[in-house]
């Protein structure tokens, strides 16, 4: 086992690696910028290093800097949380070639997975269901373009090959607008991505997002650990996550998990991951997998008992792995709303000084949170300050606990989105789980009318 491990994060995800570390036993180094000089699991850490201002670009996203951070500390291994690095193959192969081990999977599994193309290709030869699209990149021939359109049958969405967090996608409704259309994205992402490459697919009316938790040991054992439904969605990005999905057969949710367990197998994946899928008219469509721990972890971690992140140090500390399929026993429900500091209704982000914090409690409830009386939002990162979390017997229970939880909860001096988390936990279609990924939006416009 480690003996210190470098958290190479901010916010709620490094208290949450700091937490799983200490109960190990394994001291802790916390990089921060000069922004988060003052937050919580910097002065919870046995040691604490500065990389830089409060710009990720010269901070959080400085590799060298993170590596020297762990050379002069001693530390053994890296944990890069999720965002930032986190899916950095670059990142990765620097941390192994440096002689320290990264927690999370190999560079080649993050380099291909984070390639849509390369990754699709692999969960159809793993025999995961995918959305119907072109065979890898578009080429440079319009007359193909269309012919593949054509077949799939409109509306498509253009997707960039190497975009993500709903980045680089354009849809395409009419054949009229589909070649301006692949041209503007493939500028799009040759910018954003550094990748022109595109690719095309069905788009999905009324989908919902479902995605499937997995854990590898990077010897080709796997296990699948219940699924989330990640539909209540505002731009593509998640609002609310639960677990287990509401209203979709078992059988053909284990059938899903098992094809992700079949394709963790194949490339021997190591560490946490999650393949993340559309759901419509009872079939799933693999969309992408994201080669870490995610944000919504936690639901999972409520229905089974697991800590995940404790396992991620585990498996990347070479433990012997016990777990099998059988051992995984899903319990009740659980609901994650992810506490913004935002207007509610405008979104505009909303930083500042905290003047009062106060978190529910009772059963089945749990926040995670770096937040404290007297903390200062950083206007230079995402708004998101926090995850309250509840868990019931069923989801009726969940909700229950959710809203009371949030009537409890107290945040002064900025504005949060817990006004928003309290409309929808008495929205009726929420509560009968009738719901796509567009929904919420929707609503939301209505609203404005």
């Amino acid at each position: 086992m480690f003996e210190k491990i470098l958290i190479a994060n901010r916010g709620e995800i490094a208290l949450r690696v700091q937490r799983a570390c200490r109960e190990l036993g394994i001291k802790t180094v916390v990089v921060y910028s000069e922004a988060d000089r003052d937050a919580k699991y910097v002065r919870l850490a046995d040691e604490s290093v500065c990389i830089g201002p409060a710009s990720p670009l010269k901070s959080y996203l400085q590799m060298p800097a993170i590596i020297a951070a762990a050379e002069v500390t001693d530390a053994e291994a890296i944990h890069p949380g999720y965002g930032f690095l986190s899916e950095n193959a670059s990142f990765a192969e620097q941390v192994e070639r440096s002689g320290f081990t990264f927690i999370g999977p190999r560079a080649d599994t993050i380099r291909m997975m984070g390639d849509k193309v390369s990754a699709k290709k692999a969960m159809i030869e793993a025999g995961v269901p995918v959305v119907p699209g072109s065979d890898g990149a578009l080429p440079n021939d319009d007359k193909v373009i269309l012919e593949t359109a054509r077949k799939i049958g409109y509306p498509v969405i253009i997707k960039a090959a190497g975009g993500g967090g709903g980045r680089g996608m354009r849809v395409v409704h009419d054949e009229a607008s589909l070649l301006k259309s692949v041209s503007l994205t493939k500028s799009e992402a040759a910018a954003a991505f550094n990748n022109p490459e595109v690719y095309m697919e069905k788009f999905l009316q009324k989908p919902r997002h479902i995605e499937i938790q997995v854990l590898g040991d990077g010897h080709g054992h796997a296990v699948w650990i219940g699924e989330r439904d990640c539909s209540m969605q505002r731009r593509h990005q998640k609002v609310i996550e639960e677990a287990p999905a509401p209203g979709v057969d078992r059988a053909l949710i284990a059938e899903v998990g098992e094809s992700c367990v079949e394709a963790c197998r194949r490339m021997k994946y190591r560490g946490a991951g999650t393949f993340e899928f559309l759901y419509e008219d009872g079939r799933f469509y693999f969309i992408e997998m994201n080669t870490r721990i995610q944000v919504e972890h936690t639901v999972s971690e409520m229905i089974s008992g697991l800590d995940l992140v404790r396992q991620q140090i585990l498996i990347a500390a070479g433990e012997p792995w016990t777990l099998k399929q059988e051992d995984i026993q899903l319990n009740g429900h659980a609901i994650e709303c992810r506490i913004n500091a935002e207007d509610p209704y405008t979104f505009i982000p909303c930083p500042g000084l905290i003047q009062t914090w106060h978190t529910p409690g009772g059963p089945g409830v749990r926040m995670d949170s770096h937040v404290y009386n007297g903390y200062k939002v950083p206007p230079n990162y995402d708004s998101m300050i926090g995850k309250l979390i509840t868990w019931g017997a069923d989801r009726e229970q969940a909700i229950a606990r959710m809203r009371t939880a949030l009537s409890e909860m107290v945040v002064e001096g900025i504005s949060t989105n817990i006004p928003l988390h309290r409309d929808i936990m008495v929205d009726g279609p929420f509560n009968k789980g009738d719901f796509s990924i567009h929904y919420l939006e929707k609503k939301l416009s209505e609203r404005e009318k």
